[in-house]
């Protein structure tokens, strides 16, 4: 196989729902605070490698609507180690010249990790080489929701709605649909992340928890995509 077909069976665009921080924690006899602390150090690196295997953008699903049922210690938590963690790697991605997209909800999270998160955007607007997408507070029918109306309020007639001013109003605008989305723990289904995005998107499902989850499992799904034929319904 030549260069050029090796680098087009790179997925432009990977989508991951990192599974089984709080499994990997109670697996190692750990509060599940440390599952997440090294299921963060996880995505960083994921972020760094698909970074330099040719992804452009990768999106992470950080803490869904799903998660606010959580107890309030546990979601306290993991709000102020969001917090802790992108300030802590703002100028990193600054530099690395990726650009940072909050993919949800915007006003129910708490103010000091909103006020990062948007800060993060605006610092890193400009940056082109990478697209990081993180989802917090994401619900894929409620960005469909957000979506519609947000084509309503424009005063929108019923029949001009068509499914390219959808997407034009979704959380991702602008970004290409996803190749390849991988989920990790052995689960087995999407649970909704990016639902309109994500009709042709090729699946991959690993065993592994999150915090286990590797170069090497990343090259494998990769390995795997490869080797896939996308038809498109055709």
């Amino acid at each position: 196989m030549s260069n050029k077909s090796l680098e087009k069976s790179v997925p432009q665009h990977i989508v991951i729902i990192p599974d089984g921080n709080r499994r990997w924690a109670k697996k190692h006899g750990l509060e599940p605070i440390e599952g997440h602390k090294q299921g963060l150090e996880a995505a960083m690196n994921v972020v760094k490698g698909s970074k330099n295997l040719g992804v452009r953008v990768l999106t992470l699903w950080g803490f869904s609507t799903e998660n606010w049922q959580r107890t309030n210690k546990e979601v306290g938590y993991l709000m102020r180690i969001y917090t802790v963690f992108f300030k802590k790697h703002l100028k990193e991605l600054v530099k690395e010249g990726v650009k940072f997209n909050w993919v949800g909800r915007r006003d129910r999270v708490p103010k000091q990790l909103r006020e990062i998160l948007i800060k993060l955007e605006k610092a890193t607007s400009r940056n082109k080489n990478y697209i990081l997408n993180i989802c917090i507070d994401y619900g894929g029918h409620d960005e469909i929701i957000r979506a519609v109306k947000k084509v309503l309020k424009k005063g929108v007639k019923p029949s001009q709605i068509t499914e390219d001013l959808i997407s034009k109003n979704l959380d991702t605008a602008g970004i290409p649909d996803p190749d390849l989305l991988i989920r990790t723990s052995g689960e087995k289904r999407t649970s909704g992340i990016l639902p309109w995005q994500t009709s042709y998107t090729e699946l991959f499902f690993s065993k592994l928890l999150f915090p286990d989850f590797s170069m090497i499992e990343l090259k494998r799904a990769l390995d795997d995509y490869s080797l896939r034929q996308r038809r498109y319904g055709q």
